[in-house]
């Protein structure tokens, strides 16, 4: 299971994220690295992350137009990214684009294709919330799968959305196409801003490929126990 579990850095502490890294090496085998942690350790972070065993999600939400944003993921893919994200919403032609980067750059450099993702809709958003930012025709799970076939048909490796929609994206997606889940909260820990939410177990009986988890971990007295916690909590489901 630890290869299922992405552990969320959420903080610019340069110090902590080596701690981090340094005292869970053994226990995860992923770290995504936001906007926060990229801001602190830049493209540096790759091999620091790589020589402690762990692979790299980079969590930036690309969302630009198609050339800016297929720059900025063949850059990561080339500096050893394993999992980029970007922004479903900013269409077909985006994605395709980004993928074509990310091809172009594994061939020129001899190295593995990184998973690419497209983020559905935020797991701080329910469907109030969504009715009120967007005013879509869709609900908000209508417009989830909607993002997620949009994302497989432009190539993409799978999609970034809550627990709570990926039955019906795998419905629509096939079992092939990755579902990465943010909103996981154990029981044992506060729901914080997160709206669609459910726990480690449940997000992996729904079959989520990867869970990402972060407060929970890093914020935790004991980050090891907390992890371990987790693993538990997924192994029994």
């Amino acid at each position: 299971m630890k290869n299922r579990l992405i552990v969320a850095l959420d903080t610019d502490d340069d110090e902590k994220i080596g701690w981090l890294s340094s005292r869970l090496r053994d226990t995860v085998g992923w770290f995504k690295m936001g906007f926060q942690a990229f801001s602190a350790l830049g493209m540096e972070a790759f091999p620091r992350f790589e020589q402690n065993g762990h692979k790299v999600f980079v969590d930036l939400k690309f969302h630009d137009i198609p050339n800016t944003v297929a720059r900025d993921v063949g850059m990561m893919t080339k500096h050893g990214a394993h999992m980029i994200n970007m922004h479903a919403s900013g269409g077909f032609e985006m994605m395709q684009a980004a993928r074509k980067s990310a091809e172009d750059a594994t061939a020129e450099n001899g190295i593995p294709m990184p998973m690419l993702l497209g983020v559905t809709v935020l797991t701080s958003i329910d469907e109030t919330g969504f009715q009120r930012s967007f005013g879509s025709e869709r609900g908000l799970t209508k417009q989830v799968v909607y993002l997620a076939q949009l994302a497989q048909e432009a190539g993409l490796s799978g999609v970034v959305a809550s627990p709570l929609e990926i039955e019906p994206i795998r419905k629509a997606c096939g079992d092939d196409f990755v579902i990465v889940t943010p909103g996981i909260r154990p029981k044992w820990s506060k729901s914080g801003d997160q709206r669609r939410i459910t726990t480690p177990a449940a997000a992996i009986q729904r079959s989520a490929d990867y869970i990402v988890v972060g407060r929970p971990i890093i914020e935790a007295a004991d980050p090891v126990e907390a992890t371990e916690m987790i693993l538990e909590e997924m192994k029994g489901a």
